[in-house]
């Protein structure tokens, strides 16, 4: 059964040498006594002939079909000049089939690998998917960019430790996957959404460089980035402050597409802080390829006479709810026709955006070639202020966002990136990376009357906002920046991290500028809050999004062309068809009933 070689290491060098080759039949010809079969393994393909002059060999061919399992021993020819195949790695040879063994039969397929099916279908029968050619390729590269962040962090000084998959639920972001534990009946684990905690106590315990490649869980609405269950390049480091967090990132992240993708990215990339994010891009995780900005007009227009976008300009409030008037300019946009400006409108409206004012520019105003309803409401001066802030040329359309500021940023920040990525207006470089730093450490949840933490409980502020964030009382805490960092390509966060806190009283005030009181805090935190009081180091780190990342990478559209299983956007996995019911013995032993009906199962009465 032993294997000579992989289908796609016989090469022209090997022309003479008796081969055995194994895998599955992709393909098979009767050329009218001649038989060509393409051998196929997960390193590609190679073409093997059986003769009629091989009489026992060339019988068994004829039984052979697509997906069956073999094994065959031959000599390895140069094709004949009229039938190389300069499109495959292999196509100058064939292996001239001395002895075929027929390992495995194949039933009839649900379908052929080489043609398109739902990604319902796919995921039913993941183990045929995987064979496809660009699947197999996606996971041997997602092992290579694995095997090149362990190289490049080993050589760094860091240790692999492995961190609890079993924890305790400290509910303050996603929801957690629980686990009921047999054995401690009532109570429950949670599965990790993290190994924040765990890492921060190996920065105390004196692992200075700690790194894992490790699984993490989060129970929330699924997209096509997004799984219940996912994996994160977990790092931290400590005596470090964010530069050298990120030149580390930068050096491991140049290091992985270089082995991965043979591409060079040039150091270090770009920075932006977070106000600035905000500012041009209205998203915190800006797409810098698409060459459109957001122009704030919010002083320009505070007196104008058109009462919408006046009214928005008087709003008032915290970071992000007070009112602002903000103008997207579209090159080229006034070919766009009255449906596709609709749909535009329609579409701002998902993010709350009550309506899209917009102005096509067919010449200059003073010659009246804007065409819009609302050019009317502006005089002179304004209209010239709006020509000059946007630099609007002919042709353009300006399309204007008037509420309150979080909801302008968010509609006219999608838009702008619907808009530049179906019209193409954007560069071709295939990966732009920007960092994203001084974020907000807190902002106000109007639902629950409280701050949240806009990464976590555990990020530092800036050393310059100390004094705001220790003054007595909230006053002004939402203006507090953190000393976080994101890592944003091709407009999605790859990676997301911060300096963390140290110093056990900070800590403490942090919870409670989240409402979080001194028992919820010793009962959800204590174990941290005393291992800070030992001699906790200055610390900080990252966790880089590995799913997402190879999505990119390799331009999948769905992080789930990059999993072996994923679930799907129901959180399901349809090969297995978990989750699943379990029967009642196993929950009488977790001391657990269930009050959910079987799906189909019709409600009593």
């Amino acid at each position: 059964m032993e294997r000579s070689h992989y289908c796609n290491d016989v090469r022209e060098s090997l022309t003479g040498q008796r081969v055995t080759l194994c895998g599955w039949v992709n393909r098979r010809r009767d050329h009218g006594g001649v038989i060509f079969v393409d051998l196929r393994d997960r390193t590609g393909l190679v073409q093997v002939v059986f003769s009629p002059e091989d009489g026992q060999s060339h019988g068994q061919a004829h039984v052979l079909r697509n997906e069956y399992v073999v094994q065959v021993e031959g000599i390895v020819a140069r094709r004949p000049a009229e039938t190389e195949n300069t499109k495959l790695p292999t196509g100058l040879i064939e292996v001239r089939v001395e002895r075929v063994t027929l390992l495995n039969a194949a039933a009839v397929l649900p379908f052929q690998l080489d043609e398109e099916v739902s990604e319902s279908v796919r995921l039913t029968h993941r183990f045929l998917d995987l064979r496809r050619p660009e699947m197999q390729r996606n996971l041997i590269a997602r092992h290579r960019a694995m095997q090149a962040i362990r190289r490049g962090l080993d050589e760094e000084g860091f240790l692999e430790i492995e961190t609890p998959m079993l924890t305790r639920s400290t509910p303050e972001g996603a929801r957690d996957y629980l686990v009921p534990s047999r054995v401690n009946p009532g109570e429950f684990y949670a599965l990790p959404q993290s190994p924040q905690l765990f890492k921060q106590l190996l920065m105390i315990s004196g692992y200075d460089r700690y790194f894992q490649i490790t699984r993490c869980f989060r129970d929330e609405d699924l997209r096509a980035d997004r799984q219940p269950e996912f994996t994160q390049v977990d790092l931290e480091m400590s005596f470090v402050d964010p530069d050298q967090v990120i030149g580390l990132v930068e050096r491991v992240v140049a290091r992985l597409f270089a082995e991965v993708l043979d591409i060079r990215l040039n150091l270090p990339f770009p920075r932006m802080t977070y106000a600035e994010a905000m500012d041009r891009y209205g998203l915190d995780a800006p797409d810098t390829r698409i060459r459109m900005q957001l122009t704030d007009l919010t002083a320009t227009l505070a007196g104008t006479g058109f009462k919408v976008f006046a009214d928005a300009a008087k709003l008032t409030g915290m970071r992000g709810q007070q009112g602002a008037i903000k103008a997207l300019r579209v090159p080229g946009g006034a070919a766009l026709t009255r449906k596709e400006i609709d749909e535009c409108t329609e579409f701002v409206s998902i993010y709350g955006a009550k309506g899209l004012a917009w102005v096509k520019v067919n010449g200059p105003w003073a010659e009246g070639g804007w065409q819009s309803p609302i050019v009317k409401f502006f005089n002179e001066s304004e209209l010239t202020a709006i020509a000059t802030a946007t630099g609007v040329q002919t042709g353009d359309l300006l399309f204007f966002g008037a509420d309150r500021l979080k909801v302008v940023n968010e509609s006219l920040g999608r838009l702008r990136v619907k808009l530049g990525r179906e019209r193409h207006i954007m560069d071709d470089t295939p990966f732009s990376f920007a960092w994203v730093t001084d974020f907000p450490l807190l902002e106000w949840d109007a639902e629950a009357k409280r701050f949240t933490s806009v990464h976590h409980p555990f990020t530092a502020p800036l050393v310059e906002d100390f004094d705001r964030m220790n003054a007595a009382g909230a006053e002004g805490v939402d203006e507090v920046r953190s000393r976080a960092y994101d890592l944003v390509l091709n407009g999605s966060e790859v990676g997301g991290g911060s300096i963390r806190i140290h110093d056990p009283q900070m800590q403490r005030r942090m919870l409670e500028l989240l409402a979080i009181g001194p028992e919820e805090a010793e009962e959800k935190f204590g174990f941290l809050l005393r291992a800070l009081e030992f001699g906790a180091p200055p610390h900080g780190g990252l966790a880089l999004g590995l799913d997402r990342l190879m999505a990119i990478m390799l331009g999948a559209e769905s992080i789930r062309d990059v999993i072996a299983f994923p679930k799907t956007q129901k959180a399901a996995c349809p090969l297995t068809r978990a989750p699943s019911v379990v029967d009642a013995a196993q929950l009488r032993e977790l001391h657990l009933r269930t009050t959910a009906r079987p799906r189909g199962e019709a409600a009593p009465g």
